[in-house]
């Protein structure tokens, strides 16, 4: 498979499972409309896809990322009815805290700026 292919599918998963978790449509109370996918890996097999998960607001993004994968099966049934490729990967949820580390990160170095 294309390096492009497979970016392009994780693109559309992002999309999709951004869209799934914002409309609510993932009933696991863990999973709340403040998460954001940032990033979807696709195995060049197309077998399984890791999907980054982070929270807008720094919290919760273990006890979230846990209610995804307990719902990867009604989400990989989504995506598979939603697309037209003949096996839907295998979803793995990882917690992505780059996010909350950078915005820490820029907090230490005003500080040190102010100081």
């Amino acid at each position: 498979m294309s390096f492009y292919r497979t970016q392009r599918l994780g693109q559309v998963i992002q999309e999709k499972i951004s869209a799934l978790v914002l409309e609510g449509r993932i009933k696991d109370k863990r999973v709340s409309p403040f998460l954001s996918i940032t990033k979807v890996d696709v195995s060049k097999d197309l077998s399984c896809a890791d999907v980054y998960v982070s929270d807008i607001r720094g919290l919760n993004i273990k006890k979230g990322t846990e209610g995804l994968q307990s719902a990867a099966g009604f989400i990989q049934s989504q995506l598979g009815s939603s697309m037209r490729i003949r096996k839907t990967p295998v979803l793995r949820f990882h917690a992505d805290t780059s996010v909350g580390d950078s915005f820490d990160l820029i907090k230490k170095i005003e500080k040190l700026v102010v100081d």
